[in-house]
């Protein structure tokens, strides 16, 4: 009996201590801080990875994010520097740098975030509202070096109230004109490629005349040139065939009167006309070979 008793005792006890050991024992990730508070208050920081303890039932714990972590801003509306209201949204990169002091100050990772939030709105409205509008929108360097400054301004706000939160980065993802805005701004847009346009079509046709007229102008020069060189080559050989005609005339004149004589036959017997000749014409005498 007393050794079913006994059992059941060191039973008991065992159950006892293991629940004392698994309430005593906690685990530290990788990529936490583990909070061990007594009575609700934090009394140390663990954020070295492995296991780790606790007063049981006295001591609890809670866990805070040693990653980095990203804060997406609401879109906030912001005057440039050139009076253009514009709807801007940004988000800020950020960690636990400092966890005790974290708690001690922010004490939730909601209450942080507000408080990253109100210093990234702050340094977005100061620094856009000394920028022009069309800076701000340019791909140039000048929204990089925005970015950099705002990051920088707001690290040193959070540093200097020792939040022990680390701004990682900060950046500008969008800025847009107000809804009412944009109509107006598109038509001016609109209006401005239009003129542009008709610019670029006004000088086209200007430089197209100039061309025709370049054109036509060279091609008169060169018509006249050519007809002056086909009048010349015309003569020259009108020239030519008048000496070559001299030179056959001069060797045998009798052949050569014979000779253009059937030329103007074959030109006057074209068709095969009927012709009435006198006895004494030329054709005749050549015909009954009297000549």
């Amino acid at each position: 009996m007393k050794t079913a008793k006994t059992k059941i005792a060191l039973g008991l006890a065992a159950v006892a201590a293991a629940i004392l050991l698994l309430a005593s024992v906690y685990v530290v990730k990788e990529n936490e801080y583990k909070v061990v508070l007594k009575f609700g208050e934090a009394v140390r920081i663990n954020g070295d990875p492995g296991l780790a303890f606790k007063i049981p039932f006295i001591e609890t714990t809670m866990s805070l994010p040693k990653y980095q972590m990203i804060y997406d801003s609401k879109p906030a509306s912001i005057l440039t520097l050139d009076k253009k209201p514009i709807e801007v949204d940004n988000y800020t990169v950020w960690r636990i740098a400092d966890a005790r002091q974290f708690l001690r100050t922010a004490k939730t990772l909601g209450n942080g975030e507000q408080r990253i939030d109100a210093a990234v709105y702050n340094a977005v409205r100061r620094k856009l509202s000394e920028t022009n509008y069309g800076d701000i929108i340019s791909e140039n360097t000048q929204r990089g070096n925005l970015n950099d400054e705002i990051t920088k301004e707001v690290k040193d706000v959070l540093e200097r109230d020792n939040y022990g939160i680390e701004i990682i980065d900060v950046r500008i993802k969008r800025t847009d004109l107000p809804q009412e805005n944009k109509e107006s701004v598109y038509k001016r847009m609109i209006s401005d490629r239009h003129a542009i346009a008709t610019k670029y079509l006004s000088e086209g046709d200007e430089e197209s005349k100039k061309i025709r007229a370049r054109a036509d102008r060279q091609a008169v020069e060169l018509k006249a040139e050519a007809e002056a060189k086909a009048k010349e080559i015309i003569a020259q050989g009108e020239q030519e065939a008048a000496a070559i005609y001299n030179e056959a005339y001069s060797k045998d004149p009798a052949f050569y009167n014979m000779y253009r004589t059937l030329e103007s036959y074959a030109t006057t017997l074209k068709g095969e006309p009927v012709i009435m000749l006198p006895i004494d014409s030329p054709y005749t005498k050549l015909l009954l070979g009297s000549e």
